[in-house]
């Protein structure tokens, strides 16, 4: 590793930082080296990124002094949370904080920090349009992320504020996958009526992170947004369609109706979901398609994913 800049990777074993480890060991210009940093280095999924050969560290976000330890002698941090663990806006700023932190400390040259907006700046908690969640939040797994961009842009490392978008392995692993209602017709889900959603795979989120590192300073102090498409709901459910070759409906709900769904987080998401809605045009706008082309010209189509992916649909091995 001695002749290549290291970029260390929190929650390499997850789904953005297991993208951005891919990214980097599958990259022809062996720019960079990559440090996977994750609680349990003993893990399966850590032992594997090594045998690939990333260089494994165990660090957590929650200890600042395990995380400057980690981030030592690397060039540049790609840094994310976890909030579906905990539910906790509060928590995921702590931890954001700890990696700015830690970043500063350990001299990093350049830090990416995956973010998303802060929706109170366009639904203020007075405005009832969707309830106000936890006391103070309006959709909780943003405000937290959009509020401790500070934290980096005050740290005086040179940063990046990375705006990602809906992943599609949502559909493999989120339970968002087609299914069956009460017609017995196969369905997705989403309250977002006629609006379209940003959204991505997940390997092109890590080559856009290395697009914007390979960048060198081009991004400092930038914003930069990423999707692989802009797709209505009907969008994805005709694509689904075309795809699995069973009929896929786009089941339309109010965003009302969607937060009475029965899983841990569904009055968020359904807000998420109204925010995204009421202000497609900003929330689309912020993430450029050509922006992302530009950083990764291997991006996805959701055709193009669908199609290589569709056997990891659990729906469509139970009615294949």
């Amino acid at each position: 590793m001695e002749n290549k800049k290291i970029i260390a990777v929190v929650g390499a074993t997850g789904a953005q930082g297991g993208g951005v480890v891919s990214a980097i060991l599958n990259d022809p210009s062996h720019e960079f080296a990559v440090r996977a940093i994750t609680r349990n280095a003993h893990s399966e999924k850590a032992m594997a990124l090594a045998k690939k050969g990333a260089e494994v560290v165990e660090a957590d976000i929650a200890d600042k002094a395990s995380l400057a330890k980690a981030f030592n002698g690397a060039y540049g941090a790609f840094c994310v949370t976890f909030f579906w663990e905990h539910f906790s806006p509060e928590k995921e700023m702590g931890n954001a904080r700890n990696m700015a932190e830690a970043a500063k400390e350990a001299n990093i040259e350049h830090v990416i920090w995956s973010t998303l907006e802060d929706t109170r700046k366009w639904v203020p908690l007075a405005d009832d349009r969707m309830p106000t969640l936890q006391g103070k939040y309006k959709v909780p797994h943003f405000d937290g992320k959009g509020v401790s961009n500070a934290y980096f842009e005050r740290s005086g490392v040179p940063y990046t504020l990375l705006l990602t978008s809906f992943f599609w392995e949502n559909f493999i692993y989120f339970g968002m996958e087609p299914q069956k209602g009460p017609d017995g017709e196969l369905a997705i889900t989403f309250p977002m009526a006629d609006k379209k959603l940003p959204s991505m795979a997940v390997g092109d989120i890590g080559k856009c992170v290395l697009g914007i590192f390979k960048a060198g300073n081009k991004y400092h102090g930038k914003t930069v947004g990423i999707a692989g498409e802009h797709l209505t709901g009907q969008q994805m459910a005709d694509t689904f369609t075309k795809i699995l070759g069973k009929n896929v409906k786009y089941n339309a709900v109010p965003p009302a109706i969607y937060r009475t769904f029965d899983f841990p987080g569904a009055d968020d998401l359904g807000n998420m979901y109204q925010f995204n809605a009421e202000f497609e045009a900003d929330f689309c706008k912020a993430r450029d398609l050509s922006v992302s082309r530009s950083l990764n010209p291997e991006l996805q189509t959701f055709e193009a994913w669908l199609k290589k992916n569709k056997d990891r649909i659990p729906i469509h091995k139970e009615t294949a």
